[in-house]
């Protein structure tokens, strides 16, 4: 059996609204099924089958038996390359140029729009099913009232089980679904292990799905997308597998970076006389060498269960006598990560944390934050990497070895902010003596749509539901399988937060926000060191022309777009005036109170028993705007966030509360003023503003279920008897 190969890579697609799949006697024969696999925030040359001591053995086997491309590149950005994946069009033209926030242009829309059709939707109609697990991150409408028709199912995948949001806990997801519910590792029906790690979650359950297909359309080819998070930051991983790298990485950053670059020489990935962009950080200034050793055992870890899982899925193919017939992609989303997550501020001390229940959702994909058994996750200078209750990156020097011997990281649209890996398995697809070669053709996300149309002999659309749609940009990679040249019309381009890029044959033009064009040859300067702007300013003048043009025609334009101030979005809500609530009332959407703009009157009776009945009587809204109602330290506290940040902030506090019952009045008035009154006596004003836009998260008694509004971890239930809550606006 020849070895297999995989390659973790994208979709792109055209957007059907409604579409029917086909029938199974129009699905044809030996179209080959379709797995798509992305891990996150990994650099080029981390995978051992690309240099790095990793142990990685299952894609290492794919690659041995498969494609290695050596210039493969994404967008530099998780949500931008999600997006081109998917679509198969720069990030832009799909509506997610930046992350996930309505900056008011088409190009930075936060959201997948419906301009472009994702690879589910159009592999379907010709026959395809169409799976999904892991991380979408392409939707800015997530929890409990997050719009569906722009989750997974709602954009053509069938079954799906991930998470919605871009990062959280490996052993307790933030927004974890499976279909369009959300759910907890606690109360998930169809999967519960004795021990949960995320990884392992989402290779289970692409194995499943494959298992499930095997039974259900046995005769049909099918898609499957496998996002992993791994090894985006938090560093998190069970510790049996961190103690097979301890003490590996105790020497620092060179001896690995050094060793990384004689072994990529080794296998012809750089060429011999290749340089290396010089180091970011120097092992002797490490204060806390222990901690950041940890770091890196703890993502060496990481990416080894995420191989692992690979292994499953392969495994899963072969038992289903499906591998030969599978082209399996692997590839990452951007390179190595050097954002300073957890590594700087501790969190502010929390107190009155309980275990969450079964049905508790976790919202929160970062601090505060608490976990499942009640515990506070920690960050700042002295918390170790990798158990459950802290929230920590591995920081810009790991990150400089792991995109080894490139410059820069995720963000930057320098070589080692978009190269990626990209191994391509395919036993019946792939002629014998290509086994194991290297394949140094420039590629990018784009196209990956193009080989998904032509490998499933689908018809990309030029129009969903009488809507046209934009034309898919790039080529099919199917030539290149063979050692055959591509056929690309057009030079590749990028923009990312102002940095930008174009890529033409061996040329490279590339420049930061606000910077200059800097020209490389790569093909001789892979490590952008020897900038040739000035010795060809004929050629660089030629292909920043090339770029101008892209980006008026990609939506790239306003080129600072991504920093626009958040376009206002209209939230429904109730129109009633007064609202009388019991126990355990839960009001999203229309049925939540509207309380922009206008005064608020909540009045509260409840029953205390115990010495410290803290927690939550009512709270709407979150972290970017609402109310709570709470108890901190048996003290009642009314806080309104007018916007987001703490500058936004007011509260006023009230005194100690005795067991017994009481009744608690929090106003604020016209001119935004907090009052609070306790048992018939009243503070003095304090300051604040008014709540200036309709919260998306709703309203709920007895706990803050949604995105927290107060500094307290969800679901801050109250320990105490609410009899009562009535709420008034106006």
């Amino acid at each position: 059996m020849r070895a297999w190969v995989w390659a973790a890579a994208l979709l792109a697609t055209a957007g059907w609204t409604a579409f029917a799949d086909a029938g199974e006697g129009e699905a044809k024969a030996k179209r080959p099924n379709i797995v798509i696999v992305l891990s996150d925030d990994m650099g080029f040359s981390d995978l051992g089958c690309y240099g790095g001591e990793l142990t990685t053995p299952n894609l290492d086997g794919l690659a041995s038996g498969g494609v290695r491309f050596t210039q493969f590149y994404n967008t530099a950005r998780c949500c931008p390359t999600r997006a081109s994946l998917l679509t198969g069009l720069y990030p832009h033209q799909a509506g997610v140029g930046h992350m996930m926030a309505d900056r008011g242009h088409d190009g930075y829309r936060g959201v997948l729009n419906r301009d472009s059709a994702t690879i589910a939707e159009v592999l379907r109609p010709a026959g395809y099913r169409a799976y999904m697990v892991g991380k979408w991150h392409v939707s800015r409408f997530v929890g409990p009232n997050g719009d569906r028709a722009t989750w997974p199912l709602g954009r053509g995948f069938e079954k799906f089980y991930g998470t919605i949001t871009g990062a959280g806990s490996y052993f307790d997801p933030s927004n974890l679904c499976r279909q369009e519910t959300l759910i907890t590792p606690e109360n998930d029906p169809e999967y519960r292990p004795e021990s949960y790690y995320y990884t392992d979650a989402l290779a289970d359950n692409a194995a499943k799905y494959i298992r499930e297909h095997q039974a259900e359309s046995p005769d049909r080819p099918f898609f499957l997308y496998v996002a992993f998070t791994a090894a985006h930051w938090p560093m998190h991983a069970p510790d049996a597998d961190v103690a097979r790298y301890e003490g590996k990485y105790d020497s620092g950053y060179a001896p690995v970076r050094e060793a990384r670059v004689a072994r990529m020489k080794e296998l012809g990935l750089i060429p011999p006389d290749a340089e290396a962009a010089p180091p970011s950080d120097d092992w002797d200034d490490v204060e806390d060498k222990a901690r950041e050793a940890r770091g890196k055992e703890v993502y060496a870890a990481m990416v080894e269960k995420m191989d692992a899982g690979v292994g499953r899925i392969v495994a899963q193919l072969k038992d289903s006598g499906a591998l030969d017939d599978t082209l399996i992609l692997y590839l990452q989303d951007n390179g190595a990560c050097a954002e300073e997550t957890g590594r700087q501020a501790p969190q502010d001390p929390a107190e009155g944390l309980e275990p969450m229940g079964p049905d508790d959702l976790q919202l929160r994909g970062s601090p505060p934050m608490q976990t499942r058994d009640g515990r506070q996750v920690r960050t700042g200078p002295g918390v170790m990497p990798g158990p459950a209750d802290t929230f920590v990156a591995y920081g810009r020097g790991w990150a400089n070895v792991s995109n080894t011997p490139f410059r820069e990281y995720k963000h930057w649209t320098h070589e080692g902010g978009i190269s990626t890996p990209l191994i391509a398995h395919w036993p019946a697809g792939i002629k014998a003596e290509r086994e194991g070669k290297l394949e140094p053709q420039p590629g990018h996300l784009i196209d990956l749509m193009a080989t998904c149309v032509d490998l499933a002999g689908a018809e990309y659309p030029a129009e969903v539901d009488g809507r046209p749609i934009k034309p898919r940009e790039g080529v099919s990679l199917r030539p290149a399988f063979d050692g055959l040249p591509l056929d690309r019309p057009s030079p590749i381009f990028w923009e990312h937060e102002g940095n930008r890029a174009v890529r033409e044959g061996d040329w490279k033009l590339v420049a930061k926000e606000g910077g200059p064009w800097e020209l490389y040859n790569i093909a001789a300067d892979r490590a952008e060191l020897h900038d040739l702007a000035a010795e060809h300013p004929d050629r660089a003048k030629t292909m920043a022309a090339a770029w101008d043009a892209y980006a008026a025609r990609a939506d790239v334009l306003p080129l600072g777009g991504w920093r626009a101030r958040p376009a206002a979005t209209a939230v429904a809500a109730s129109d009633g005036r007064r609202f009388e609530l019991n126990a355990d009332a839960d009001l999203r959407g229309a049925d939540a109170p509207a309380i922009a703009g206008r005064p608020i009157a909540i009045t509260a009776k409840i029953t205390t028993r115990a010495r410290k009945p803290d927690g939550v009587i009512v709270a709407q809204g979150g972290t970017a705007a609402g109310f709570t109602l709470f108890i901190d330290d048996s003290r009642p506290t009314f806080l309104v966030r007018s916007g987001a940040g703490q500058a936004n902030a007011a509260r006023v506090v009230g005194p100690v509360l005795e067991p017994g019952e009481h009744v608690i009045v929090a106003r604020i008035d016209a001119a935004g003023a907090l009052t609070l009154e306790v048992d018939g006596v009243a503070s003095e004003p304090t300051p604040g503003k008014l709540i200036q836009r309709q919260p998306l998260d709703g309203l709920q008694v007895g706990r803050d279920a949604a995105g927290t509004v107060g500094p307290y971890a969800s679901p801050n239930r109250l320990k105490a008897t609410v009899d009562s809550v009535v709420v008034e606006v106006d």
